[in-house]
């Protein structure tokens, strides 16, 4: 029987830490997780599997395999993001070699000198760490573990250590936990500080760092920025959080909406005389 719960109570760093201690082999399915109108015996709602949202696959106790639903995990698309492969030789490579397996392309491309078998490990190394980094900080939906499951033959299985892979996860969560209390929400807006020329002399930053510094007004709220370069929540989050510690990016918050006037507020307001008219009453009656 299958081992099954919800990373609300079981999180994907005891799962990690249960199959490194058992020497596990087989399959980690993590899904949405869809409302069932029930309680269980905690008195929290129960949530039924519902579409897949990522597979780990675990092979004696070592992290194997890794892929998001959504996220093209193949290798071409692997060794693309790497920088491993341009944008139009994965192009001509998809349309090229269409049904070939992962491991018949990767002799291929060692065979025509596009990578070297350490381009294609390191890089599949380096997915695989992205997407278990980013369960580690999922906080609900529903897993299965099958036991002996492995992804299909044809799929390129690379070991990694999960001990160290934990230590690390556990490492980043604890920072995230410090840009979220640095920005709690999208709705926050950026500014320069007063000596802000000064602050950037001799600053080197990246290519998406100054993306965000060209967006840098207290009218435009992160959401809007995050929109606008195409980047997701964490990921711009963690630039202006570097942003804010060196100096060179001020946290605006919201201001407040103030609440609407009720009906008897605007009555009562509507009755109020002018102040003026008053003043000039006072000073009438003083004349008499």
């Amino acid at each position: 029987m299958p081992l099954q719960g919800n990373i609300a109570d079981f999180s994907t760093t005891q799962l990690l830490n249960l199959m490194n201690l058992s020497r596990r082999t087989g399959l980690l399915t993590i899904f949405e997780g869809v409302p069932t109108n029930e309680r269980d015996a905690m008195n929290k709602p129960k949530m039924a599997p519902g579409a897949e949202r990522a597979r780990v696959a675990f092979n004696k106790g070592k992290l194997v395999y890794a892929e998001l639903s959504g996220q093209d995990s193949g290798l071409v698309a692997v060794l693309n993001r790497a920088g491993k492969l341009t944008n139009e030789q994965a192009r001509v490579l998809r349309e090229r070699a269409k049904g070939t397996s992962d491991k018949a392309l990767a002799m291929r491309l060692i065979g025509a000198r596009y990578v070297t078998q350490a381009d294609i490990v390191n890089c599949i190394k380096q997915h695989i760490l992205d997407v278990v980094y980013n369960l580690m900080v999922w906080t609900d939906g529903p897993f299965r573990f099958d036991d002996n499951t492995l992804p299909a033959r044809d799929s390129i299985l690379v070991p990694i250590d999960l001990e160290p892979v934990i230590i690390e996860g556990a490492k980043r969560i604890r920072d995230e936990a410090k840009i979220h209390e640095v920005i709690p929400n999208m709705d926050v807006s950026l500014r320069f500080p007063k000596n802000a020329r000064e602050k950037f002399k001799g600053v080197h930053l990246g290519v998406d760092d100054w993306k965000v510094v060209s967006y840098v007004n207290p009218r435009n709220p992160l959401r809007q920025i995050m929109k606008k370069l195409n980047m997701s929540e964490m990921q711009i989050k963690k630039i202006v959080y570097v942003l804010h510690q060196a100096g060179l990016v001020e946290i605006v918050q919201p201001e407040p909406v103030a609440p609407a006037p009720t009906g008897r507020a605007r009555a009562r307001k509507a009755k109020q005389p002018d102040k003026k008219v008053v003043l000039s009453l006072i000073d009438k009656l003083k004349s008499l």
